[in-house]
This record gives C-alpha cells, sequence and structure tokens, in this order.
C-alpha cells in the first residue's frame, strides 16, 4: 500500500472574510489543507482571480506546504470572497458573493492529467450552482479512475442547489458526507419519508450505489454506514473558537483513513477526532499540532 495517496480538493477557493479580518478557506481548500497535515499529498483544484486576493490565496497555501499548480488564474473575475458572521455558539453564517473566479472552472489538458492520477476527489454543491463549474467537475469526476474515491461532501448554501444537482452528483459519488440538517433537506426535495435519520442515511446509500455514507451531528458525533456495517460515535468534547472547517477536517480524516482500508469504527474515531480539534481552533487551516495529528494518522 502507499505511504501517501494523491487527494484532490475539487471547487471553490475564497477568502472568508469576518468583522476581525480574513482567512482563507473554501471547503475544497481546507480539506486539502487538511490532508497535505496528515501526510497525504494535498492538491486544491480551483481558480482565483487575477487580483490582489488571488495572490495572496497563491502565497498563503505555498507557505501552507499544498499543491499550487492546479489553481486557474481568472482575468476577468474575482477571486472568491464570503462574508462570515459567527454566532455565539461558534456556529457561522454565510453570505457567498458571486460571479467570481471558481464559478468559471475550466476544463484544461492539465486537469484531465490530474483527474487520471488522483486517489481521491472531494467535491461538493456549492462550486456546481454556475453552469460553466458544473460541466467542469462532472468532467473531472468522468475522467477518474474506476477505483477513486469520489467523496461527495454536501454544502447546502443559500439557495445555491436544486434537487437535480444533488442527484447527479450523489450518482458520480462512491462517499456521501452529509450534516443531519442537509440530510433532511436532501430527503425532502427527494420527497421521501423516513421514520429517522439513520433509515434515511440507509436509503441514500442503497438508491445511489454509496460505498460510504456519513451524516455529521456537530459536536454529537456522526454516524457512518458501509454496506451492512454501521458505526455511531459521540463526538469529542472541547471547547470551541469557531466551527468553521471543522467538517471539511473531519471529511479528509474519513478519506484519508478510507485510502488505508481502515477499519470503519477507527475511521469514525479519527474523523471526530479532527473535525474537534479544528473546532478547538481559529479558522479553518489552523497551524498542524504534531501531538493531535500523530493520534490521527
Amino acid at each position: 500500500m502507499k505511504s501517501s495517496f494523491t487527494i484532490v480538493g475539487l471547487g471553490e477557493l475564497l477568502w472568508d472574510i469576518f468583522p476581525e479580518g480574513k482567512q482563507l478557506g473554501g471547503a475544497p481548500a481546507n480539506f486539502a489543507y487538511m490532508t497535505a497535515l496528515l501526510g497525504d499529498r494535498g492538491i486544491v483544484a480551483s481558480r482565483v482571480g487575477q487580483d490582489r486576493l488571488g495572490q495572496e490565496a497563491f502565497w498563503t497555501l505555498k507557505s501552507s506546504g499544498l499543491d499550487t499548480s492546479e489553481i486557474q488564474i481568472d482575468p476577468a473575475h474575482d477571486t472568491g470572497t464570503v462574508q462570515v458572521k459567527v454566532d455565539s455558539k461558534g456556529q457561522p453564517e454565510y453570505s457567498i458573493n458571486e460571479n467570481v473566479a471558481w464559478d468559471h472552472l475550466a476544463w484544461t489538458p492539465e486537469w484531465e492529467a490530474l483527474a487520471k492520477s488522483a486517489d481521491a476527489v472531494c467535491f461538493g454543491s456549492l462550486a456546481q450552482r454556475s453552469e460553466a463549474s458544473r460541466a467542469t467537475i462532472r468532467k473531472f469526476l468522468q475522467s477518474v479512475g474506476t477505483d477513486v474515491a469520489r467523496i461527495f461532501d454536501v454544502n447546502l448554501r443559500q439557495s445555491f442547489f436544486s434537487a437535480e444537482i444533488l442527484r447527479i452528483a450523489l450518482l458520480h459519488a462512491n462517499i456521501v458526507k452529509v450534516n443531519h440538517e442537509e440530510l433532511l433537506r436532501i430527503i425532502e426535495l427527494f420527497r421521501e419519508k423516513f421514520s429517522g435519520e439513520r433509515d434515511a442515511a440507509c436509503w441514500l446509500a442503497r438508491e445511489f450505489g454509496v460505498k460510504l455514507m456519513c451524516v455529521t451531528r456537530g459536536h454529537q458525533g456522526s454516524l457512518l454506514v458501509c454496506g451492512e456495517q454501521i458505526d455511531e460515535h459521540a463526538g469529542f468534547t472541547v471547547k470551541v473558537a469557531d466551527t468553521v472547517g471543522a467538517g471539511d477536517a473531519f471529511t479528509a480524516a474519513l478519506a484519508h483513513h478510507w485510502l488505508r482500508q481502515t477499519p470503519l469504527r477507527e475511521i469514525n474515531i479519527a474523523a471526530n477526532r479532527m473535525g474537534a480539534w479544528v473546532a478547538s481552533q481559529e479558522g479553518a487551516m489552523p497551524i498542524g499540532d504534531e501531538s493531535v495529528l500523530s493520534e490521527i494518522r
């Protein structure tokens, strides 16, 4: 088995603008950063503007040890930004600017080569809000190898999704991660009814041929469904700084251990530990703490 895997975060790269300042983010970028902390080759496949924020994004990721060679430059659109407000419980509220660089992801020979070399790719629903990026993401997923982990990390933001976008994304995925509220929304969009979260998760996995279905529950842990196996974890108690990026960290640990064929229970423990650690830190890309990371790897 490989000691390190090529793991791609495909989609939005943006700046989260907080009242006290800005931090680089976007779920695919957060995810790729976390996989790199765990020892894999994390690659961000996104697009930024030919502007100061785009340059800052490059240098921020590069200085963090991430491969930035697959970030496209858009001469006509600005680098993405999001206005973020965090409530008293550490929960973020987002206002996402539209028609920015990552809404114009382009299918290129470089991205085709990246798709063919990837061991895993994580994508979401937000970057599929535009027709151009949606087509590119689908082309990327169609170009990866049959054994590649195709992780759909659902992120339902504002009105940037539809039942059809979600349905096609689920068909492309073999791993799905969704939080409890998003699961309920998806079931509602598909006009299904279930007695509980577990039944809904199992149905979604069966309906779309998903190998690993994950439902996160915030500080209350998570549910994993893999075939006939079901595992639940109650989560870890930490002092929350903010929860921005905690779900992406969870997904990164999940991908890291899935590729290494780690038993389901251990995947759940590692993913919850990773998510809890990030929730205890400021921002979505905290500096790695080797004492924590060594326990998660």
